[in-house]
């Protein structure tokens, strides 16, 4: 009995052994990695330095199999032919890409094959013989050599055309000696430019600012229209931070020797909401940037705001104002002049000038507009 029951447990035991056996097998062929394969031919036109049978391909990134042959053309003496063995269900297209991969800073070269379109069909062969997908001319380039070849074409380049670069180097010194002889010149130019465009320095300038008068106002009854400033239009004279200077022709030129502390529309706005405020008269006052509902609009156009040199000196101050309701109609509309002696022709004295017939027109404005509404 003893003799009979080792003989059921070596039977056993090889039983086990031939069904570990068949399952390692079975693993083998589909999960391990000796399933189904498909074999690709890769043509490469250059170097494959570094490539070595057994070496990885990758698919997108993905291992897929393995190169098994290179092999070199007797067709063309550059081709090389890198028989690779993948996944049956790997989708490589006629247009996909094949390039030599260094895994790492210093890892092995692997064979990469990017997708490819996917209106493209797949690679396949009616010969027999392996599909052939042919790589791009410099895909089996590492940077090294690619460097070189560049190089290479770079040295070419300037041999071809070096008497054209002779000529542009020397053109360009001629101009920079020209340059060189006329740099005073330039200078007076570029500080015209400056003046004209006023885009000299500012730093060095006294800045003027226009003043918002105190108005009181005596009303029968209070205002409850919500008025909005929108900012002024102008002449593009006007449109800028200088003091403007009329001469007897009426030619017009800039102080150089002061500036406004804004340009002029958007100094008028500002003081004139201001000056609206100080009145206590108008319960909410804005102006347009502000994105404010409006009952009713101010809207100013500014004519005159100059120093005048005709006999007698005077400063200038006239702009038009008008204002309009809900749906476009039109309240009222009013032109306001003032006009002051000047004591010098100095910015600061045109400044103070203006400043004051600044204040007397915007004062009647204030006092026009409450009446108004």
């Amino acid at each position: 009995m003893e003799t009979r029951a080792r003989y059921i447990l070596v039977g056993l035991f090889i039983l086990a052994s031939l069904l570990c056996g068949f399952g390692f097998v079975y693993w083998l062929n589909t999960i391990g990695g000796l399933g189904a394969r498909a074999a690709y031919r890769v043509r490469f036109e250059n170097s494959v330095s570094g490539l070595r049978s057994g070496a990885a391909v990758l698919f997108n990134g993905v291992r897929v199999g393995e190169v098994t042959r290179l092999q070199l053309s007797r067709e063309d003496p550059s081709w090389v032919f890198v028989t690779i063995e993948v996944d049956r269900d790997t989708p490589i297209r006629a247009d996909s890409a094949a390039r030599i991969q260094v895994q790492g800073l210093l890892g092995s070269p692997a064979l990469s094959l990017q997708g490819g379109s996917s209106a493209s069909p797949l690679l396949s062969s009616l010969s027999g013989e392996p599909p052939v997908l042919v790589a791009e001319p410099l895909a089996g380039l590492d940077l090294s050599q690619a460097a070189a070849q560049a190089l290479a074409r770079f040295d070419k380049l300037l041999a071809d055309n070096s008497d054209t670069l002779h000529d542009t180097i020397a053109n360009i010194d001629t101009f920079a000696a020209a340059l060189s002889r006329n740099s005073g010149r330039i200078d007076g130019i570029l500080a015209g430019l400056e003046k004209m465009t006023g885009g000299a320095s500012k730093s060095a300038e006294p800045t003027f600012d226009l003043t918002a008068p105190q108005v009181t106002i005596a009303l029968r009854r209070k205002i409850l229209k919500q008025l909005v400033v929108a900012e002024p239009t102008t002449l593009i004279a006007n449109d800028t931070q200088k003091i403007l200077v009329k001469g007897d022709g009426g030619a017009a030129k800039f102080m150089e020797d002061g500036q406004w502390a804004d340009s002029i529309p958007k100094l008028f706005q500002a003081r004139i909401v201001q000056s609206f405020e100080n009145s206590n008269a108008f319960p909410s006052v804005a102006r347009q940037s502000e994105g404010l509902d409006s009952d009713v609009q101010l809207l100013v156009d500014v004519r005159e705001f100059q120093l005048s040199l005709a006999s007698p000196a005077k400063a200038e101050v006239e702009f038009v104002a008008k204002l309009v309701a809900k749906g476009g109609r039109i309240i009222g509309s009013k032109v306001f002049h003032a006009e002051t002696p000047v004591e010098a022709t100095t910015a600061q004295a045109a400044a103070r000038a203006l400043d004051e017939g600044f204040q007397r027109s915007v004062a009647e404005l204030v006092g026009w507009t409450a009446q108004q509404l």
